[in-house]
């Protein structure tokens, strides 16, 4: 019998683990299975460790930083997973991204958006999926846009063909107590659903990105469709690359 390497078996244990937690949280409020999609945040997590984590199913990938994710991205395969960019995207990057990923979340101003549309046509990619990040705790360390300019910049995104809105994300502040994010998720929902109403999104309804490691089961019950997971299945963070 082949021996087990304890560092993968722990890894299949806890991406199992945070898989169940979603079933529960999904039956506990009366929502279908399989509705949450989970995003196994890899950031400073080498390649070896993100294609064992594609080979225990994750589908879903997210990464932090362009430059991190462009030599993991080659290295695992462009089509091995779904990849996402959950952090910020800075102008100077964003070729690479619209090449790299096939959903980006952090999309947070209008220039950005008519830069990665005209990006996407250079370089013959046909539609890109895009959230909006909505600023609900206003840190100066996270990005993002104010709500009150979010109709705005929806109303921006019609002209630009390859673009896809599929829903919103937000990044609330840190708290020891999950429940103290339940009012920034529940207000990210209501944004989402005033916006799905006027068909505002692709998908119709919209995704809702929101939920880490500390508070997705709570995300999950306020209306998360995505939840982005690292700790929980990773560990504690590596040195960055």
């Amino acid at each position: 019998m082949a021996n087990v390497d304890p560092a993968q078996d722990q890894l299949f244990s806890r991406l199992t683990a945070i898989r169940d937690r979603i079933t529960a949280a999904e039956k506990s409020c009366g929502r279908p299975p399989e509705e949450v999609t989970l995003i196994a945040i890899s950031k400073t997590h080498p390649a070896s460790v993100i294609k064992r984590v594609i080979e225990f199913g994750a589908a879903d990938i997210g990464e932090n930083r362009v430059q991190e994710a462009e030599g993991k991205i080659k290295e695992v395969g462009r089509n091995a997973a779904r990849w996402h960019l959950v952090g910020h995207l800075q102008a100077n990057k964003a070729r690479r991204a619209v090449n790299l990923f096939d959903v980006i979340h952090s999309l947070d101003s209008l220039d950005l958006a008519r830069r990665l549309d005209r990006l996407c046509a250079e370089e013959g990619i046909e539609t890109l999926a895009v959230l909006i990040q909505v600023d609900l705790g206003h840190e100066e360390t996270k990005s993002g846009i104010d709500e009150s300019e979010l109709t705005h910049l929806v109303e921006g995104l019609g002209p630009l063909s390859r673009l896809e809105l599929t829903g919103l994300m937000t990044l609330p502040p840190f708290f020891d107590d999950p429940e103290q994010s339940r009012p920034y998720f529940r207000r990210l929902r209501q944004l989402r659903d005033e916006l799905a109403a006027r068909g505002a999104f692709a998908s119709g309804k919209g995704e809702l990105s929101m939920g880490m490691t500390n508070d997705f089961e709570v995300a999950i019950e306020e209306g998360a469709t995505m939840v982005r997971v690292g700790t929980a299945i990773f560990g504690e963070r590596g040195p960055r690359h």
